[in-house]
């Protein structure tokens, strides 16, 4: 799953949005109106990426209204996007203290702007302060406690230092499981436990198959609520796939017996929508690098049968990229 992290695109489209805000400002005073100048010219540096002139201007914004909330904002959005995370001397160190600076006197005027709080959350983050990144996060999910999105912005949170302290670990899994709890009807809840407990690596692959194992009960949870989309049936394939191969210590018998389910599971992704390249890249993975091992005296078969499913999948992702570019021509032209 995607990480909830501060989008520089999101801030952009904010930025536009602030600069037509302040542009239709009706305080003429000359002050106010070189602040809402210097702020929609620091804003339309901000989109184009050009920090450092962005820092410049919203500084001398602040200097003509210095209550001016989203210049705070903004200006320590820039410096946070000029900080470099674990770089150590005097320029980055400024860097990080005046982003923290700026966010902070933002939250001091709105304390309770869920923006804010992220904002100056993700700037914690980035500097690995856990403490201080969590206080603000969990503030976030108190100020909003029916917003479903919160509950994963925190478990990501919690993922990101789940290696470091097994306390911490159980804190992800529990936001995981408060999400689901909200909303239990909704798959999307369970899709993001079940991506939780499947990580790429563990240090005891004895616990790491259990963690697949649970996984794929979520992946059933989804099915069992979605059970017509075919990327339902991919993720449990998938989840099925790495069970069958990762897992050597296994008894052949049983990967071999996962890797059919898998097989199964992936012809049913294909069987809802035959135009899904994904489950034809999987399919043809788990021929060759599962059951043309397994069963070696069929190698031959799903070798051929995986460069098919292959075949299927470039041809699928063409004839994609294809449309795409003739929509966006047509697009131009209309």
């Amino acid at each position: 799953m995607f990480r909830h992290r501060i989008n520089g695109a999101v801030l952009a489209v904010t930025a536009i949005a602030l600069v037509l805000t302040f542009a239709a400002c009706g305080d003429l005073s000359v002050s106010k109106l070189s602040a809402n100048y210097h702020f929609g010219k620091a804003n339309r540096f901000f989109t184009e990426n050009q920090y450092r002139k962005a820092i410049a201007e919203y500084e001398l914004c602040l200097k003509n209204n210095s209550s001016m909330t989203q210049a705070y904002r903004f200006l320590g959005e820039s410096y946070k996007q000029l900080y470099k995370p674990g770089v150590n001397n005097t320029d980055n160190n400024d860097k990080k203290d005046k982003a923290l600076q700026a966010l902070s006197k933002a939250l001091e005027i709105e304390p309770n702007n869920k923006d804010l709080i992220y904002s100056l959350g993700d700037m914690y983050d980035k500097l690995r302060d856990f403490p201080k990144a969590e206080k603000l996060y969990l503030r976030i999910l108190e100020l909003e406690p029916a917003n479903m999105s919160n509950y994963y912005v925190l478990a990501e949170f919690y993922k990101r230092y789940a290696g470091e302290k097994k306390e911490i670990a159980e804190k992800a899994e529990s936001m995981y499981l408060r999400r689901i709890e909200a909303d239990p009807e909704n798959p999307q809840g369970y899709a993001y436990m079940a991506a939780y407990l499947e990580p790429p690596s563990a240090a005891d692959p004895n616990l790491l198959l259990k963690s697949y194992e649970l996984a794929a009960e979520y992946r059933n949870r989804i099915i069992a609520l979605q059970p017509n989309s075919s990327e339902a049936w991919l993720g449990l394939g998938i989840n099925q796939w790495s069970r069958s191969y990762r897992f050597q210590f296994l008894p052949q018998e049983t990967r071999l017996a996962t890797a059919n389910e898998c097989l199964k599971t992936l012809q049913k992704a294909i069987s809802i929508d035959p135009n899904y390249p994904e489950p034809y890249a999987y399919l043809s993975v788990l021929y060759k690098s599962t059951l043309s091992k397994l069963e070696p005296e069929k190698e031959a078969r799903y070798l051929a049968e995986g460069d098919k499913a292959s075949d299927k999948f470039q041809d699928l992702r063409k004839r994609i990229a294809a449309r795409k570019k003739l929509e966006e021509e047509l697009k131009k032209t209309g």
